[in-house]
């Protein structure tokens, strides 16, 4: 079986015979050039996986072929072949990229030990770039959970949003998310291999805020015994985000607004004016258009920011995702015991569903991960819910098997159960316009009419 496909460039060809021999013996794929001025056409075909290159020929310099070859493919090791075994081509090989040097004549312990390095060098870096895309993907992907309507329209707008250089507004409410739709953006952004700096307006009090923000020379006051970087300057070439930003008194808004606007800041106690280039994500739960009529928000700064409004749904408004969310959590707290998710008694899916979460997201997350780590018997049900969560089931306590349903089984179960009473409530709204109803749902006739020939079965099991 092949261990690594290997290119040999030289122009001797007993050496090229020589080097294939060995290396075929021990399982590498060789391919051989004896005419350097092929090897771009050569390389491209090839994609070896470690090129061994002799250093002096009459046609072509090995350190030409060195530089084109790091050119096309950066993650090649290359190792050198020379005769001419001296300090000055060692090091000047190495400082051009080469991954290793041989002196002819070498034995063939020599060569075979070079290339398990090198190939497993290349492994190594294919393995970190790999890695590298796949947590990169896995940054644009985070998004809310959720499948509802509202969130489906929610991050369709985020992912446009985020091809911009525009700043966003993110309004909704204390939970909702904000910041997660924040940090989708700058993922999914140009910018995504800069810095995403989050400042909390609301977490200090406003001397630090400016300091924090826009840094400070040493001596700007009493306690700054250094210089110290703002948080607007370590944002350049990235995102910063505004946390309840209408937080900030008058005079930091002012100062905010001119730095946004001419892309230069002062830190506190200087002179010089610093170049940056961010982007602005704000968001807040705040009426922005009261506190700039009440004169308590600059209406200049509110336009700057208020490029692109995106709203983030209560938890209330997303019909469904409650339970996508508590699935999540509820795994992700057990996954964090070392145990398994616990299983859901119905009567506890119908009160999570119809509960209006005033506390949103957060509330629900929070909830989640008291229940895991409450659990004594792998089980979830209506009693181990706080008080004001219980009034909210419907769904009438089933026997001891059904609470012990599998976790699974028993999620599907309080999902179909609402799902039936949405749908009559979306007939009884729409008069029993079924198009009206499916518009409404956001759905397709096909889809609702699948439901509704469900809750008829359901009716018709009901009554036998």
């Amino acid at each position: 079986m092949d261990r690594a496909r290997v290119l040999i460039v030289d122009d001797e060809p007993a050496m090229l015979e020589n080097c294939r021999r060995i290396l075929a013996r021990e399982g590498y794929s060789c391919t051989t050039l004896s005419d350097p001025s092929g090897f771009r056409e050569l390389l491209s075909s090839a994609r070896p996986d470690v090129l061994l290159l002799d250093l002096r020929m009459p046609e072509v310099d090995g350190m030409t072929v060195l530089t084109v070859a790091q050119a096309d493919d950066p993650a090649l090791p290359v190792i050198i072949m020379t005769a001419y075994a001296t300090i000055t081509s060692a090091v000047q090989a190495i400082r051009e990229g080469a991954f290793d040097y041989l002196a002819k004549p070498f034995k063939a312990d020599q060569l075979l030990v070079a290339l398990e390095r090198a190939t497993r060098h290349r492994e190594l870096i294919l393995e970190n770039l790999a890695l590298r895309e796949q947590v990169a993907k896995g940054a644009r992907r985070k998004e809310i959970l959720g499948s509802s309507r509202a969130v489906s329209k929610l991050m369709d707008q985020a992912r446009r949003v985020a091809a911009s250089e525009a700043n966003v507004l993110i309004r909704g409410e204390s939970g909702t998310g904000k910041e997660l739709i924040a940090r989708f953006i700058h993922a999914n952004s140009p910018r995504r291999n800069g810095p995403f700096v989050p400042v909390d307006c609301a977490a200090m009090p406003e001397g630090l805020l400016e300091s924090e923000m826009f840094g400070h020379e040493r001596g700007a006051f009493t306690s700054a015994d250094s210089r110290k970087v703002g948080l607007l300057e370590e944002a350049n070439d990235g995102t910063v985000f505004l946390d309840e930003f209408p937080e900030m008194s008058p005079g930091l808004q002012s100062k905010l607004l001119r730095a946004l606007e001419e892309r230069q800041v002062r830190r506190l106690g200087s002179t010089s004016l610093i170049d940056v280039n961010i982007r602005v994500v704000a968001a807040t739960n705040l009426d922005l258009e009261t506190a700039v009529a009440d004169g308590r928000f600059r209406e200049d700064l509110f336009y700057r920011l208020n490029v692109i409004p995106l709203h983030v749904p209560p938890l209330r408004e997303r019909a469904g995702d409650v339970a996508v969310l508590a699935s999540s959590f509820l795994a992700e707290f057990s996954a964090a015991q070392d145990r398994d998710p616990p299983r859901v008694s119905p009567d506890v899916w119908d009160a999570l569903e119809r509960y209006e979460w005033p506390g949103n997201v957060r509330e629900l997350r929070n909830l989640a991960e008291r229940l895991v780590v409450l659990d004594d018997d792998g089980r979830i049900t209506l009693s181990d819910l706080p008080e004001p969560l219980r009034p909210w089931a419907t769904v009438e306590t089933g026997s001891p098997e059904s609470e012990l349903l599998p976790y699974e089984g028993a999620r599907a179960e309080a999902l179909d159960s609402f799902k039936l009473r949405y749908v009559g409530r979306l007939l009884e709204a729409s008069g029993g316009n079924v198009s009206g109803a499916a518009r409404a749902a956001g759905v397709s006739r096909r889809t609702l009419h699948r439901w509704i020939a469900k809750l008829n079965e359901s009716t018709r099991d009901e009554s036998t």
